[in-house]
């Protein structure tokens, strides 16, 4: 009984999201924004729970650079970015194509990253949950880049398929966080390109680095990964303009493995260079990062401390 339960709520679920996408496709990009618009501004005042973790998130990351006034506002302007955001994915695969994503994507300060592109040596691309980072990983299938972005599954097998089918249209691939590994394992030593968000909480057993001045729980498989297999390691953030569906690539660092040869901490130094690299693209455009989740859930023990 349980199980039938749960199918019914999953396919129902699966129905309206297919639904919902279906009405924002049929839309005008402008009459998709002003619906984004209302869902933000009702949001806002219906989601008291993460309303009350991005403010929480917002004074710890800045101290006294924004009033309460201000980081109320600003949690305005995140409602406000994510569920346009959201409208946008939706749009991006029929607006954007092979003849204009000139006419969406900014790559004139992304040059490094196109060497790194076009070198003969895998890469791993770091990202966050900022600005519109789909468009970035949808654009280098686009362009011919196969890249294997990681991602946790869906609970919900129906809608997980559904967003499956939708974010690899480009040719881009997913991997699963936990189970993949042996695979993100054989793509770079076979000279592929492996794309990850590298901003959530990692738990308790995380590696804790600095993020805007108090440690958070990181991933550490990251750099672990570019350090065995001497992977360049970019960290980019695909930043919103000002309009739908137009963002510039911007590259905060490029770290190569084997500046880090011989250093007898050198998992540590390489994650807290990308983690501090997020922090710099987000301190300039704070209303774009998803306060939203709480980045730092878990606290270090007195021995990661100490270790610290």
């Amino acid at each position: 009984m349980s199980k039938s339960r749960s199918f019914v709520a999953d396919y129902t679920v699966y129905l309206i999201v297919r639904l919902f996408v279906s009405v924002i496709q049929v839309l005008t990009i402008d009459g998709s924004i002003a619906f984004a618009d209302v869902l933000a501004w009702l949001a806002y005042r219906v989601d008291r729970r993460h309303r009350a973790v991005a403010l929480e998130n917002l004074r710890i990351a800045f101290g006294d650079r924004f009033s309460s006034a201000e980081r109320d506002d600003l949690v305005r302007s995140v409602y406000l970015h994510f569920c346009r955001l959201l409208i946008e994915i939706i749009h991006l695969p029929r607006r954007m194509h092979i003849t204009n994503w000139r006419d969406h994507l900014d790559l004139s300060t992304a040059r490094p990253f196109i060497a790194c592109l076009l070198s003969d040596r895998p890469l791993l691309i770091v990202t966050g949950h900022f600005g519109n980072w789909e468009m970035g990983s949808y654009a280098l299938g686009l362009l011919g880049f196969p890249c294997h972005a990681v991602a946790r599954p869906l609970d919900n097998p129906y809608l997980d398929d559904f967003l499956r089918q939708f974010r690899e249209r480009t040719g881009q691939k997913l991997l699963a966080k936990k189970g993949d590994f042996e695979q993100m394992q054989q793509i770079l030593s076979g000279r592929g390109v492996l794309g990850t968000l590298a901003d959530q909480d990692a738990g308790k057993r995380g590696l804790f680095v600095d993020f805007f001045g108090r440690p958070a729980s990181t991933h550490k498989a990251i750099a672990l990964l570019a350090l065995q297999y001497r992977v360049p390691l970019i960290v980019l953030l695909t930043r919103n303009l000002g309009k739908p569906l137009h963002c510039r690539v911007e590259v905060e660092d490029l770290i190569l493995p084997e500046h880090y040869e011989g250093q007898p901490d050198a998992v540590r130094a390489v994650t807290q260079r990308f983690t501090a690299a997020l922090e710099r693209g987000v301190s300039r455009a704070p209303a774009q990062y998803f306060w939203l989740h709480r980045r730092w859930k878990h606290e270090p023990t007195r021995s990661s401390r100490r270790a610290a």
